[in-house]
């Protein structure tokens, strides 16, 4: 997989969607058996998304809890399969890969999730933690693996003395720094950041996100960084993508996207967004709650809640597309420009 033009991007997603579908419980099987029908209900967790991602680029995906963007970066990563769509991998569609090229981008694309308590084994020390899968893969000779672990702890800000440690005789912080340096034990070119930072203290925040744009340099890494977090998003992304009940409503540079917003739902969320600095401010939130998965609204998903809905979001979905050079936005209001 490293075939790919310097323009290619390091990864891809063309139409993907992801589809639950909830299976019967025991007393509804047991009704079926005497001719009850059963109604399967199906959560469109995320619908029919499309997303670039260049090369050392780091792209930020922002949306309300429920909106589909962690099912997003698990597809990303291979943890979950897909329902439908493309999914490309340095200009490598996911379809046609051979072992050794599945067994390559599952490498070269590592997670980083919101709780490390939860994804580190609590059973096992530090030292195996980290330096399992180098060594399974046969990236690091056995005799060698205990100083490679020591090294990737001092480049994650850990003392390595503590690598015969057990999780939960670190900090919360700490403890995400193992998760990252569990990530990069594999040498990724691409980490997917699951609400990496949202556990954390704002000070271990900062710290963390600094830490974060450090490895990007040193490790030549791509970022998908996941958060429901605009003011964090800002600080590191190079763009912006806003996910909304399953949907990508808008893409755009950070720095564009947070002066001129295009959707409304971009504008709603960054109206809330506390500033420094500008006096006394109305806070008006979003109104309504983020409609069901299992039944979303038609047309535009926004379009119950959007103060500027028309007639047509109700009946027509919005296409994502380009509104400026580089900005794209699935609005019916643009429709009028």
């Amino acid at each position: 997989m490293t075939t790919a033009s310097a323009e290619t991007p390091i990864l891809e997603v063309r139409r993907i969607s992801k589809r639950f579908a909830r299976t019967p419980d025991f007393a509804e099987r047991l009704a079926g058996m005497f001719g009850a029908k059963f109604d399967a209900r199906v959560v469109h967790a995320v619908d029919d998304v499309s997303l670039a991602v260049k090369h050392g680029e780091v792209v930020g995906l922002v949306g309300e809890s429920g909106c589909g963007k962690s099912t997003l970066g698990r597809m990303v990563a291979g943890i979950i399969p897909k329902s439908d769509g493309e999914l490309y991998f340095e200009g490598a569609e996911s379809a046609m890969w051979n072992a050794a090229q599945a067994q390559a981008a599952q490498l070269a694309v590592q997670i980083i999730f919101q709780d490390p308590m939860s994804s580190l084994n609590p059973r096992k020390r530090v030292r195996d933690i980290i330096g399992e899968a180098p060594l399974v893969h046969g990236m690091v000779a056995r005799d060698a693996i205990a100083d490679y672990v020591s090294d990737l702890m001092l480049k994650v800000g850990l003392d390595p003395g503590y690598k015969r440690r057990y999780p939960h005789q670190f900090s919360g912080g700490q403890r995400q720094r193992i998760g990252i340096a569990r990530a990069l034990a594999v040498k990724p070119r691409f980490l997917v950041c699951d609400e990496a930072v949202a556990a954390l203290d704002v000070s271990i925040q900062a710290q963390v996100l600094n830490l974060f744009m450090d490895l990007k340099d040193a490790f030549n890494l791509t970022y998908l960084f996941i958060s429901h977090d605009l003011g964090v998003v800002r600080h590191l992304s190079d763009r912006v993508a806003i996910m909304y009940l399953g949907r990508i409503v808008e893409m755009a540079p950070t720095t564009e996207l947070y002066a001129t917003p295009n959707h409304p739902y971009t504008r709603a969320l960054l109206e809330e967004v506390p500033q420094v600095g500008t006096g006394k401010r109305i806070y008006s939130v979003v109104k309504g709650e983020i409609p069901s998965p299992l039944n979303p609204p038609p047309g535009c998903h926004f379009h119950p809640r959007c103060p500027h809905a028309m007639p047509k979001c109700a009946i027509e979905q919005p296409a994502l597309k380009q509104v400026a050079p580089g900005r794209f936005s699935a609005c019916h209001l643009n429709d009028q420009n």
